[in-house]
């Protein structure tokens, strides 16, 4: 039997939320790596989710400052 092979499917490449030039420019003492970026838009997702449940779970549409 012959392999098939598999298409290969270009992916989005997935937009930050996170300014990379605002990022650089709060650091001051130490410079940024590019790796850093990413794990920072990581978490940065994380608590947006966390906070939408805690404002769903609260019974509001609108995300506040105590949802974090």
């Amino acid at each position: 039997m012959a392999v098939r092979k598999r298409k290969k499917v270009a992916r989005k490449p997935v937009e930050l939320i996170i300014s990379k030039a605002r990022t650089k420019a709060a650091s001051k003492k130490c410079n940024v790596g590019a790796e850093f970026y990413g794990a920072l838009d990581t978490k940065v997702r994380e608590l947006i989710k966390q906070a939408e449940a805690r404002a769903v779970g609260n019974k509001r549409k609108t995300l506040k400052a105590v949802d974090l």
